[in-house]
């Protein structure tokens, strides 16, 4: 299979599926390979006992008309075509505590958002509208959040750190706490985490969250059918291996099938330290390299995933964001495994849109990739299958018991109504997504020196750039725009930004 394209994307996580449809939509000739039996990168789903769990894509915001993502997967010709859930308006997302029966809400529409917030703490309403503004006023610095024309930030807005903004705004211990609470969303360090990290991921959230029936994956169905409709290919089970280079520019891609694909420019969707390592460290300047390898990835989870017995256990339309103690919630992310769970992210599945008992439940929490280190040099997917062997599913089962107990305080009776328990740790996450160390959402940002995690799409070979989650922000709406960041490179900067607004405007017009 040797074949020439003028765009070769590897990998089909979302920001390399969304580069590749706005390429193909211009009318370049562009071919996705990915190395998976499935395609999606975290948009991936798998099935256990006849259910569907997600695989990194929980909930979705900004998807109402107006909003963000709304707009852009409008653009991307996938908006109408979702099924979505809408969850609960007064409180999607709830901060918990052990020793507090209060659940303090996120809810959804910032007026609605101070008005929840304020019957737990009527003495800060003012601390929490503040706070609202203070993330407003951050996105709106960032012009593709708004998907506005490109212009540099204000360097200062990078170096401002969420704990401490958080903190300047209110002397209450609890309320601190509870705005800082969902910072499993990216993983949030008291003394490096920039604020805009924090505003950026919870922004979206608090104007519209949103779950997926059925599983994320739908997105990357239809993603490929559109890119498809603009002429484009992809195939699986395409693992690239090694990249071919003349005079500095890339020629061709191989397969670890033995196959060669050309083409004029490339696109990453791996990470970044993967794929310098893939293309040769002589290829590079040597400080260039040396700080991608060694930048600092982001901590990786266990996952639990509960499959439940049938009408047992009540489906509720949120999620749950708990730490042990309210003091604890900057530090989660580095528990010792001897205290191991101190928190947890908690989510439902959802399979139709009135659903009144729950089918299942996934539940993450922070794991230290050296809790797995023991089988570091096994490899485990549906393409490669092996097995880690028994001394790890009983390491499995173990820290399953133990996540079950901390549950359990939440939920007394929930072992009675579970049918079945499925677990993946960071070696699943490494194996499957190809992410280092597991790492959740790629590489620390850090507001003590926030230019040293800063990675250009564009590198110095000149027909490679870079896409995902190491490029711009994580999750589904910085992905997203990462991708337009990357296609932006290629096409001019703010042709397509002006491209996106025109069509929208369009669309808009001929509807009415």
């Amino acid at each position: 299979m040797d074949k020439k394209y003028d765009i070769i994307v590897v990998g089909s996580g979302l920001g390399g599926l969304v580069s590749a449809i706005i390429l193909a939509k211009e009318g370049r000739k562009v071919c996705v390979l990915e190395k998976n039996n499935q395609y999606g990168g975290n948009l991936q789903t798998f099935v256990r006992d006849k259910t569907i769990f997600d695989t990194g894509v929980h909930y979705i915001g900004g998807l109402s008309p107006g909003q963000n993502l709304h707009k852009y997967f409008s653009y991307l010709g996938i908006m109408n075509q979702l099924r979505l859930k809408k969850m609960d308006p007064n409180g999607f997302d709830r901060v918990t505590f052990d020793d507090d029966p209060n659940e303090y809400p996120y809810a959804q529409g910032y007026d609605n958002f101070v008005e929840q917030l304020k019957h737990f703490f009527p003495e800060e309403e003012g601390a929490i509208q503040k706070y609202v503004e203070k993330i407003k006023e951050t996105c709106d610095s960032f012009p593709l959040y708004n998907l506005n024309d490109f212009k540099d930030y204000d360097h200062e807005i990078l170096t401002l750190n969420a704990r401490d903004c958080i903190n300047s705004l209110t002397q209450n211990e609890k309320l601190r706490a509870v705005l800082a609470g969902t910072n499993f969303l990216y993983v949030g360090i008291g003394d490096k985490t920039p604020f805009y990290v924090h505003a950026l991921s919870t922004n979206s959230y608090i104007q519209s969250s949103w779950r997926c029936i059925n599983g994320g994956s739908q997105i990357t169905k239809l993603l490929i059918k559109q890119l498809k409709k603009y002429g484009g290919e992809i195939y699986k089970r395409q693992e690239v291996t090694g990249f071919e280079l003349e005079n500095q520019e890339i020629t061709a891609v191989q397969t670890k099938k033995g196959d060669t694909f050309y083409a004029d420019l490339f696109i990453s969707n791996i990470e970044p330290k993967t794929t310098l390592k893939l293309i040769g460290k002589k290829h590079f300047r040597g400080s260039f390299y040396n700080r991608i390898q060694d930048l600092e990835v982001l901590p990786s989870v266990f996952t639990l995933y509960l499959v439940f017995k049938p009408n047992t256990f009540k489906y509720f339309n949120h999620n749950y964001y708990h730490t042990n103690k309210p003091e604890n919630v900057w530090t989660l992310y580095k528990q010792a495994p001897e205290n191991w769970p101190e928190g947890y992210m908690l989510s439902m599945n959802v399979s139709e849109e009135n659903q009144e008992w729950a089918e299942s439940m996934t539940i993450m929490t922070y794991m230290n990739f050296e809790e797995v280190k023991p089988w570091a040099d096994t490899f485990n997917t549906v393409v490669s299958a092996s097995d880690r062997g028994l001394s790890y599913e009983e390491f499995k089962k173990a820290k399953t018991e133990k996540l079950l107990d901390v549950l359990e305080k939440k939920f007394p009776d929930i072992r009675k109504c579970i049918k079945s328990t499925y677990m993946s740790t960071p070696l699943s996450y490494r194996d499957y997504i190809g992410c280092h160390n597991g790492n959740l959402y790629g590489y620390v940002k850090d507001s003590n020196n926030p230019l040293r995690t800063f990675i250009s799409p564009k590198t110095k070979i000149k027909n490679l750039f870079l896409t995902g989650q190491n490029i711009n922000m994580h999750g589904v709406l910085g992905v997203t725009i990462g991708a337009v960041v990357t296609c932006s490179e290629i096409l001019g900067r703010n042709y397509l930004i002006r491209k996106i607004n025109q069509e929208l405007a369009e669309n808009e017009v001929s509807s009415q």
